[in-house]
């Protein structure tokens, strides 16, 4: 007798949503043998009280983390510690004062 290959399991992120127009929310995660398995425990946990108008399943491998950001995208004029208001009224005040000189 050979051995018994087990099935791969995968861990499933589930989304559900409260109400139409609402936003999907990330409601937890489920180690499951396949998509009918999740599909089963997410709307056993999830749906049968009524409390989700719609489910997404989504395996764990097919989320793409973005972590790093590139220099371009960080935009120092929207953060308070990146854009002095002080040192342009300054300027401002110093420009001012020269043309009235």
């Amino acid at each position: 007798m050979g051995a018994r290959r087990r099935p791969r399991r995968v861990i499933w992120e589930i989304f559900r949503r409260d109400r139409k127009g609402q936003p999907f929310e990330h409601a937890g995660s489920v180690d499951a043998p396949d998509a009918e398995f999740a599909e089963a425990w997410a709307r056993e946990q999830y749906g049968r009280r009524g409390e989700s108008v719609a489910l997404w399943l989504v395996p764990r491998d097919a989320i793409h983390a973005v972590e790093d950001w590139a220099d371009e995208f960080d935009l120092k004029y929207r953060r308070v510690d990146g854009y002095s208001i002080k040192a342009r009224l300054k300027e401002a005040r110093e420009r001012a004062a020269a043309r009235a000189g």
